[in-house]
């Protein structure tokens, strides 16, 4: 792991990603830092760091477009794959190496605070809980970003999906807004999800009739509920898209609020997306 984490950092660095990503990261951070608390006299730096998040879609994407992208085109990834590193080795060097440029960003824009405290006195929990609000975020969109790299051998498009899927989930929240609540709808919707674990877990084992048990059962328990019980239903799809809202679980870090379900949902956010990364890897190296 740590040949590839080496690897990406000097790759980084050696063709200017980094030192781009960084110069943006801190640039336009800094002007919100200079327009709401230097202009604003406003010594809530959590409004920085909450206003902060739209630039996720630009910085996220030239952060993780090359990742996975670009071994595929230069054919490199054959050689990385057959290496004595396992799979989890490579990707999670990879995603350390992406993580660490996202955080020495971040440790220049804690600068900022520093700046206006002798100034005044500073909410400090609802800071501390602004910087892991969005590192975390970071850290689950840098994931995102990673999975997206390995589906496609050009970077722009890469960086075009992951712009795209960012933006989605941003939104989430209106989308779940937009959603029918009726019990019908929202037992369709379960049996789609259904469909789609049984299909991941074919993907994971190739076995097909563990595959299709599992996806029968599953259609026939959630109908059979249904049927019991409709009422359960009511609105499951707006509230299974509002738990998909990464941004939702940031208010509570913003006031302070450090919750344990919301740091797990973070960290089992990136890793579901580092866990698919791997599947994807691992099929087309036995392929």
């Amino acid at each position: 792991m740590l040949p590839i984490y080496k690897k990406e950092m000097k790759t980084y660095f050696n063709q200017m990603t980094g030192y781009i990503f960084l110069l943006f990261m801190v640039l336009l951070t800094g002007l919100y830092f200079v327009i709401m608390n230097v202009f604003g006299l406003d010594p809530r730096y959590q409004n920085v760091l909450s206003g902060s998040t739209i630039l996720f879609f630009i910085l996220i994407p030239t952060l993780t477009m090359r990742l996975f992208s670009e071994e595929v085109r230069h054919k490199t990834d054959q050689l990385l794959f057959t290496s004595p590193l396992s799979i989890w080795q490579i990707v999670i060097g990879k995603f350390l190496a992406g993580l660490s440029l996202f955080l020495i960003g971040m440790g220049v824009t804690l600068l900022f605070p520093l700046m206006i405290s002798r100034y005044g006195t500073l909410p400090i929990s609802q800071i501390t809980g602004s910087f892991i609000g969005f590192i975390l975020i970071g850290t689950c969109f840098i994931a995102v970003g990673l999975f997206i790299s390995v589906l496609t051998d050009n970077q722009i498009i890469a960086a075009v999906a992951t712009f795209a899927t960012l933006f989605a989930l941003f939104i989430m929240d209106a989308i779940a807004a937009s959603m029918p609540a009726d019990t019908f709808s929202s037992l369709i919707f379960i049996a789609a999800l259904i469909v789609g674990v049984a299909a991941l877990l074919y993907s994971s084992t190739k076995n097909i009739i563990v595959s299709v048990i599992t996806g029968v059962i599953g259609i026939a328990a959630a109908s059979g509920l249904y049927a019991f019980n409709n009422l359960i239903y009511d609105g499951i799809i707006v509230r299974s898209l509002q738990w998909l809202s990464v941004y939702s679980r940031f208010s509570n870090l913003i006031n302070g609020i450090l919750n344990l379900a919301d740091i797990v949902y973070y960290v089992t956010f990136a890793a579901v997306f580092i866990y698919l990364t791997v599947n994807v890897i691992e099929k087309r190296r036995w392929r």
